[in-house]
C-alpha cells in the first residue's frame, strides 16, 4: 500500500475510535450496574472522558473538512 492512500479502517479509527470505546464502556456500565460499584464508577468515568474526547475529535474533523 502506498503512503498516499490510507485504508478505510485507518480513516474510521481516526474519526470514531474514542466514540466506540465510550459506547463499549456505556454498555458495560448498563450490564454491570450495581454488581461492583468500583467498576461501575470507573466505567462511568470512561464513558464521560472518552465521549468527550470523541465529541471534540468529530467537531475538529468536521470543522477542518468544511
Amino acid at each position: 500500500m502506498s503512503n498516499k492512500k490510507t485504508s478505510k479502517l485507518k480513516n474510521w479509527r481516526a474519526k470514531y475510535a474514542a466514540l466506540a470505546v465510550a459506547i463499549g464502556c456505556l454498555y458495560s456500565v448498563v450490564v454491570n450496574w450495581g454488581d461492583n460499584w468500583f467498576m461501575t464508577a470507573l466505567l462511568s468515568a470512561g464513558v464521560i472522558i472518552c465521549g468527550t474526547i470523541g465529541f471534540f475529535d468529530l467537531k475538529r474533523i468536521f470543522k477542518n473538512n468544511i
